[in-house]
């Protein structure tokens, strides 16, 4: 539980630099967007390509990993159902909704509890995988949709297969199943710049909490709520109910349900800040579940670990 604090205090403390920074004015109004557009074109691509670059893509079947991306799927699937019913959202709110249900901080959550808590870093690794190579591009492409092109979704398609995220990823991949040997002198200023990823979206996130408070009247407050109850409480019951059906021993449940309990990933915020789509919704949600999930992966420690 000592390393799951240690990631949690790591992440709200840049958080609360970025805060800082726009509390005194030392970045002010639209300027944060500049860190935003950085992280999104720049630093997460090279991240991913790094990681990916290192990765094992066999992994992306085994039976955890599926258990907890069908979890994913079902949660999303619930949140659309729910705002279709309940709060009607727009088309870009309603597939960033559904992904701030399902899209899980398997990277700088993710990792630290997957050491200090699941014993192996391994266990969270392929995540990154399914959802950089599966989930990253639909959304993107449905993103891109709602730019107000006219000819249609292969071309929201193609403009997200031009997206430097999709692109980092597929030569990630690449490099990883060709085991494509690049030098280090290539490598040192990818790395350097994928190291810078996560700090500028996690300040971007801080700066942006400046002069806001969370589930304010008229923010979709109803859609927040929502998508934080299904990622943090649904997604691990599902995960730990499909593990069970399926006849999962003791540790695979256990992994499967810690990882779905995981919060949603500030990625999703970076998404929605870039194509300016659904950011207060987004954040109060990556918000509320950053601190929701603690007690959760506590519990789920308790009874299953």
């Amino acid at each position: 539980m000592l390393g799951v604090l240690q990631g949690f205090a790591l992440i709200l403390g840049i958080i609360a630099a970025g805060y800082l920074a726009a509390l005194f004015r030392v970045v002010e109004g639209e300027q944060r967007r500049v860190l935003n557009s950085v992280a999104f074109f720049v630093a997460t691509p090279a991240l991913l390509f790094s990681v990916l670059r290192k990765s094992d893509p066999g992994v992306i079947l085994s039976p955890v990993i599926l258990v907890t991306s069908a979890a994913a799927i079902i949660v999303a699937a619930a949140f659309v159902i729910a705002s279709r019913l309940w709060f009607r959202r727009d088309l870009a709110g309603t597939t960033l909704g559904a992904t701030c249900a399902g899209y899980v901080n398997s990277n700088n959550l993710g990792l630290p509890v997957a050491v200090y808590i699941l014993g192996d870093a391994a266990y969270v690794a392929p995540l990154i995988l399914v959802q950089l190579i599966a989930f990253a591009p639909a959304v993107l492409a449905i993103l891109e949709s709602t730019r107000g092109n006219q000819r249609g979704a292969v071309v929201a398609l193609g403009r997200a297969a031009s997206n430097p995220i999709i692109i980092a990823s597929v030569l990630g991949l690449l490099a990883a199943l060709l085991a494509v040997p690049i030098p280090e002198l290539v490598m040192g200023p990818i790395d350097m710049l994928g190291a810078a990823a996560i700090p500028m979206v996690l300040l971007s996130f801080g700066m942006s909490l400046r002069g806001q408070r969370a589930l304010q009247p008229g923010t979709g407050r109803a859609a927040v709520l929502v998508a934080s109850a299904l990622k943090v409480l649904i997604m691990p019951v599902v995960a730990w109910g499909l593990a069970t059906v399926f006849g999962f021993g003791a540790h695979e449940t256990f992994v499967a349900t810690t990882i779905a309990a995981l919060p949603t990933a500030q990625n999703v915020y970076n998404y929605a800040a870039t194509y300016r789509r659904a950011e207060t919704t987004v954040r109060d949600t990556v918000f509320l579940t950053t601190f929701a999930s603690l007690p959760v992966i506590a519990a789920v420690s308790w009874l299953l670990g």
